[in-house]
């Protein structure tokens, strides 16, 4: 008897358990988000004009700025990044890809060896140590990771391709930080290098990568164009880049509506702006650089005297790729796009919480419907893709109409409230749709059918 009513107490305690984690939720309530709240008739001065990406991620506590150029990421901003993070993760995978971290600080004398300690100029911020050796804050790892390749020689052909990448701050001393993560000083980028035994074998790599960046892009589902790209500092024999087109963008864009050329103005000498290959007049637009993908060759692997060996034994330098996502600027410029007037929107699938259910307020009529709240919330999180992307505003003081317009603010893309018609004999819950603007009373079972057509609509 003893054994059996040991076994039933443990069985009690784990039906508690499971059943306490299935019924934990995240709450607005222990968020931190600390909002700024503008007077409405305050003005800004010139200097402070800013982005709407920018304005709306700091005033909805998304980000805090820390100084001119800097900022840090509260919890809904990580979440986000966080998302972002994943979708590149598994698209590198895809390409055999393998991350890893390097140290912020890079040798200075390696920078010497390229030439880019002078070339860089003053955005290239330079610090010394105790004993006086220098080092750059490294805003990219071209001689880092080469260093560290050359390192290992001898290295087998057999070991090439190898393709290795890391998402980590970067750092660059900018003249004019503005527009919030779109231009700052601080900022969170993946970089992946290639490595290949030929010419040739890097083009094929060039090209399986470029793939992959844009199935990262497709999966954002922000609209963006991929043009011909000035190799600048970075260097290399051809790049491409990757733009969210935007009014605030600081590149001007050429493309050509008949034959789908598309190119950065940095690379026309031609002030007429026609396309070369077909005659067209070429369509300006202004983009927000995004990606940007480098075809290097032995730019660094050279001087840096990064080799293979080669079935002969002898030592061959390898050919390089670099390819770079701002991963803090997309997040930012994926709000400067989609984002109307004082409201965020945010891509399906980075949003921070994709459902925020709303609770009725305490002493209403309808708040003998508040046990429907957790209830939705369970189910929903049941479905797939949905598993903990639920919120629950359940600050029960404040009126239905200041949570939701607060909801609407912070762009959760569904917003669920239950109000009056939850107490009906039919309990009906709002369905306030932000992405498609639309607004629907529907049974738990339609809510449940709406959410599951939208994550499968929004996955293909």
């Amino acid at each position: 008897m003893r054994g059996i009513h040991a076994r039933t107490m443990l069985l009690s305690r784990v039906y508690r358990h499971f059943f306490c984690f299935r019924m934990h939720h995240h709450r607005v309530s222990q968020l931190f988000q600390p909002l700024t709240v503008i007077p409405k008739d305050a003005t800004l001065k010139k200097e402070e004009t800013t982005s709407l990406s920018q304005k709306l991620m700091v005033n909805c506590g998304i980000l805090s700025s820390r100084s001119n150029g800097m900022y840090a990421f509260l919890p809904l901003g990580q979440r986000a990044l966080t998302k972002l993070t994943k979708v590149i993760d598994e698209e590198m995978a895809s390409v055999n890809a393998q991350r890893l971290s390097l140290p912020l600080l890079t040798p200075g004398q390696l920078w010497k060896i390229t030439g880019r300690w002078e070339s860089t100029g003053q955005e290239l911020l330079k610090v010394k140590d105790r004993h006086e050796k220098d080092y750059v804050l490294s805003p990219t790892h071209e001689e880092a990771i080469v260093n560290f390749i050359a390192d290992i020689y001898p290295f087998s052909h057999r070991h090439l391709p190898l393709r290795l990448y890391q998402i980590t701050s970067k750092i660059r001393d900018e003249m004019k930080p503005r527009f919030g993560l779109l231009r700052c000083k601080e900022f969170l980028m993946k970089d992946l290098y290639t490595f290949d035994v030929s010419e040739e074998a890097a083009v094929s790599t060039y090209m399986e990568i470029c793939k992959a960046y844009d199935r990262v892009f497709q999966r954002i589902g922000v609209p963006f164009i991929k043009v011909e790209g000035d190799c600048g500092n970075i260097g290399g024999s051809f790049s491409h880049e990757y733009h969210y087109p935007a009014a605030i963008g600081e590149d001007t864009l050429l493309l050509c509506q008949k034959c789908g050329t598309a190119t950065n103005a940095e690379l026309l000498s031609d002030s007429s702006h026609t396309c070369s290959g077909c005659g067209e007049h070429l369509t300006k637009t202004m983009g927000i650089e995004v990606g940007h993908t480098f075809c290097l060759g032995t730019k660094y692997s050279k001087p840096l005297n990064c080799c293979y060996q080669n079935e002969k034994g002898k030592p061959s330098l390898m050919q390089m790729g670099c390819y770079g996502l701002g991963v803090s600027r997309i997040l930012a410029a994926a709000v400067e796009v989609l984002s109307q007037g004082e409201q965020i929107r945010w891509p399906w699938i980075l949003a921070p919480y994709k459902v925020c259910i709303i609770s009725p307020k305490k002493g209403s009529k309808e708040a003998k419907a508040v046990s429907w709240v957790d209830h939705l919330a369970q189910v929903i999180s049941n479905i797939p893709s949905l598993q903990d992307d639920v919120i629950i505003d359940d600050r029960e003081t404040l009126t239905i109409g200041k949570r939701v317009l607060e909801a609407k603010k912070t762009g959760y893309p569904i917003i669920i409230v239950v109000g009056k018609k939850a107490c009906e004999l039919v309990p009906l819950f709002e369905v306030i749709d932000m992405i498609k603007e639309s607004t629907e009373n529907l049974t738990q079972r339609q809510v449940l059918e709406y959410l599951r057509e939208y994550v499968k609509h929004c996955s293909t």
